[in-house]
C-alpha cells in the first residue's frame, strides 16, 4: 500500500508511519510541523519508502502518484496547542479536513479520520458508546478542538453518502508513550516531567475525575486495523482501564521513584468528570483490543523521558505557565486544563 498520513510528524502520526512503514507500505508523511517535530521521523526518515512533505493541509494538498489510503491525523490535539492555535484547529478540522477527504476522492483511496473521545464533552453515558450523542459546549474553552472534530465527522459522513469516498472514523481516548512532547501540557507527560524534575504534580480538582489510558502502540494497532478494514464507524479505540488522576500521579511517583508531592488546584471548566470507553465495536468488526498495561507503558514513556533529560528540564518552565495561564483563566470561566486532554 501506498498511505499519505497528514500530522504524520505528530506524537501519533509517527508511530503511524513507522509501523506501516515495518509492515512493507510505502509513506508519504504530510506535516507543517507546527506542533509537529522532524526528530519524530529521525528512525526512518531516510526509509526509501518514506516521503515527507512540510505543508499546512488546511491550505493545499496535491500529492502526485498512487494513494491507497489517506489518514487524516493532522491537529493541534493538547490544550495548551489548540488555545495557542485556536483558529488553525478550526481551519485544520475543517479545510484540511475538506482537503485530504477531496485527495481521497480523486486518488480512490481509503479515507481515516482521527476523531477524539471529545466528541463526548463530560459525558452523561459511562462508558461511552459511538451510538452516545455526547453533551458538549460548542463556545467553551474546549470548543475549538471539540467542534473542529465533530464538523470533520459530519463533513466525513457526507462525503461518505454523498461522493462515495471510503470513510473510517475512529475516535482516540487518551493515548500516551515515547514521542510526546514534555512540554505539550497532556497528564501523563506533565506528570512524567514534573516527577523526574522534582517539581509538585499539579492536580486541577480533587482528582478524581477519571480517564482511561492507552498505549501508543495499542492505538496504532487499531489506527493500522481500519485502515485495512473497509468499516465506515466510528469506532471507539481506547483502553477501558479507569483511573482517577490522582491514582495516575501516584503511579507516576512509584516508578520514576520520585520524592515530588502532588498539589492540587481550581478545576477548570468543562473538565469532563469520567472518560472511559466502550471497545465492544472495535472488538467485534476489527479483533482489537489494548494488551499494554497502563503501569507497562508509562515504564516506557518514563524511560523516553528520561533519555530526553534535556528537554524535561527545559518543560518545567513552559508547564509551569500553561498552568498560570490555566487557573487565571479559570477565573473568568475560560480556562485550559491540562488534566483533560484530548486524544
Amino acid at each position: 500500500m501506498r498511505v499519505l498520513v497528514t500530522g504524520g510528524a505528530g506524537f501519533l502520526g509517527s508511530h503511524l508511519c513507522e509501523t506501516l512503514l515495518k509492515r512493507g507500505d510505502s509513506v508519504v508523511c504530510v506535516d507543517d510541523l507546527s506542533t509537529g517535530r522532524r526528530d519524530n521521523l529521525a528512525k526512518f526518515a531516510d526509509h526509501p519508502k518514506f516521503t515527507f512533505v512540510q505543508l499546512d493541509v488546511s491550505t493545499a494538498l496535491n500529492i502526485k502518484g498512487r494513494l491507497d489510503a489517506v489518514a487524516h491525523l493532522a491537529s493541534p490535539a493538547s490544550p495548551p496547542d489548540y488555545h495557542r492555535l485556536p483558529l488553525e484547529t478550526l481551519a485544520v478540522g475543517s479545510r484540511g479536513t475538506e482537503n485530504a477527504l477531496k485527495l481521497a476522492e480523486r486518488k480512490t483511496a481509503r479515507f481515516i479520520l482521527a476523531s477524539t473521545s471529545e466528541i463526548y464533552g463530560d459525558p452523561t453515558v459511562h462508558p461511552q458508546n459511538e451510538q452516545y450523542w455526547g453533551n458538549v459546549s460548542s463556545i467553551g474553552p474546549r470548543s475549538v478542538y471539540d467542534e473542529a472534530k465533530r464538523f470533520a465527522e459530519a463533513l466525513s459522513m457526507a462525503y461518505s453518502r454523498t461522493r462515495g469516498v471510503n470513510v473510517g472514523i475512529v475516535r482516540i481516548f487518551n493515548t500516551f508513550g515515547p514521542r510526546m512532547r514534555a512540554e505539550d501540557g497532556r497528564v501523563v507527560s506533565s506528570f512524567i516531567a514534573q516527577a523526574l524534575n522534582g517539581d509538585p504534580l499539579t492536580i486541577y480538582g480533587d482528582g478524581q475525575q477519571t480517564r482511561s489510558f492507552c498505549y501508543v502502540d495499542d492505538l496504532i494497532r487499531g489506527l493500522v486495523a481500519m485502515i485495512d478494514s473497509n468499516e465506515t464507524g466510528p469506532i471507539n479505540l481506547g483502553n477501558p482501564v479507569e483511573r482517577t488522576v490522582q491514582e495516575l500521579a501516584e503511579l507516576v511517583l512509584e516508578i520514576t521513584g520520585s520524592s515530588s508531592n502532588i498539589e492540587f488546584h481550581r478545576r477548570p471548566v468543562d473538565d469532563p468528570t469520567r472518560r472511559r470507553p466502550d471497545i465492544s465495536l472495535a472488538a467485534k468488526v476489527l479483533g482489537w483490543q489494548p494488551q499494554v498495561s497502563t503501569e507497562e507503558g508509562l515504564e516506557q514513556a518514563i524511560q523516553y523521558f528520561r533519555s530526553h533529560a534535556g528537554e524535561v528540564s527545559a518543560a518545567a518552565a513552559e508547564i509551569a505557565g500553561a498552568q498560570f495561564e490555566g487557573m487565571s483563566q479559570a477565573s473568568h470561566q475560560a480556562a485550559p486544563s491540562v488534566m483533560a486532554e484530548p486524544a
